[in-house]
């Protein structure tokens, strides 16, 4: 832990980071069989303390105050009344709504119903949102506080334990989870069914994956028994090679839908008209040098050959490794439609090189 971070801040990054290894190491388990409940579980307390060490460092106390009296800190058994995760969600994301942000709001009841009463194995059914729980997790903590607290070099792949799939095995897996209580499985499908098609697609909701058996013609030492292939949906040749992989099933990656991205052309497509409409009608918004230094503004990419390219604000950008650029998402899209709008924007934007 870097010695620059204040005592509470290094406190509770260390308990967000040991809850969401403890809560992998449980969900690995092979013969754990309240694996995603202790999961949820132990992922919300994670999510809760990485708030909080990020409120810290930004000198926030996340503490309720006493609105009604003295404004001072509410305490509860002699210790400061702490925000709880929803709280943190709100405080953290405002009134953004991200992908990420919808993915914890589905855990929140699901932690209540598992604390206050019988929770049935709901492994198969949210598999894609816990996953989705984790990697967002590791986004923000690398977003917050860097690439030195990342949990990546002690999580693994969970091993599986046959390869052999039939239709009498697949019927025993359903058999087993069946036990799904109505309530929650209502819970789960009302909250999907509120969901748009992007958001429902979106990898920061529920982080859907295809595994399946690599193929190599030369084995070397240094070959990957695993890799994970990222996929650019607005990509026609990403597109064209990933339906090759799904139809023919030829080689083991894991080919990863990544909708709801956006290619620096098309952003400047929904931004030109709002800058020739409030700065001036013969002015243009184009990718190779406008959109560019909205992003240099706003830092959401390093600068061309300034340091590590996959260093971007995960909220708005990704460096895609295969292609060597970047694509940027919706909140992108909406953040610099509104930033654009306001009087002088545009001028403070363009002066930086």
């Amino acid at each position: 832990m870097s010695r620059s971070l204040s005592k509470q801040v290094r406190i509770h990054l260390e308990k967000a980071r040991e809850s969401a290894i403890l809560a992998v190491d449980i969900y690995n388990k092979p013969a754990t069989r309240f694996r995603s409940s202790a999961y949820i579980v132990l992922m919300c307390i994670a999510w809760t303390a990485l708030f909080h060490a990020i409120f810290f460092k930004r000198k926030i106390k996340p503490f309720y105050r006493d609105s009604q009296h003295s404004g001072r800190y509410q305490k509860r058994d002699g210790d400061y009344r702490a925000w709880e995760v929803a709280e943190c969600i709100s405080q953290y994301y405002g009134s953004g709504n991200p992908p990420v942000r919808r993915n914890l709001e589905f855990f929140i009841p699901l932690r209540n119903k598992i604390e206050h009463r019988s929770m049935p194995e709901i492994d198969l059914e949210i598999f894609g949102e816990c996953q989705a729980l984790l990697f967002n997790f590791e986004d923000v903590l690398y977003q917050e506080f860097g690439a030195s607290y990342l949990l990546n070099e002690s999580l693994s792949l969970s091993l599986q334990f046959s390869q052999l799939r039939n239709q009498h095995r697949d019927s025993a897996i359903a058999k087993l989870h069946q036990p799904i209580a109505k309530n929650i499985k209502s819970y789960i499908d009302k909250f999907r069914s509120s969901l748009s098609v992007e958001e429902l697609n979106n990898l920061q909701f529920s982080y859907k994956v295809f595994i399946v058996p690599k193929l190599a013609n030369h084995q070397s030492r240094d070959t990957l028994a695993v890799e994970f292939i990222k996929y650019d949906p607005a990509n026609p040749e990403d597109m064209e090679q990933y339906e090759r992989i799904v139809t023919m099933i030829k080689t083991n990656q894991i080919a990863v839908a990544n909708p709801g991205r956006f290619k620096p052309g098309d952003i400047c497509k929904e931004i030109e008209p709002i800058v020739k409409k409030v700065v001036d009608s013969n002015k243009k918004f184009v990718a190779s040098s406008h959109h560019v230094r909205a992003c240099y503004f706003y830092k959401v990419r390093p600068k061309g050959g300034d340091g590590d390219p996959k260093k971007t604000d995960t909220r708005y950008c990704h460096y895609d490794e295969a292609h060597k650029d970047y694509v940027y998402t919706k909140e992108w899209l909406e953040f610099l439609k509104k930033e654009m709008a306001k009087p002088d924007q545009y001028e403070k934007v363009m002066k930086i090189r």
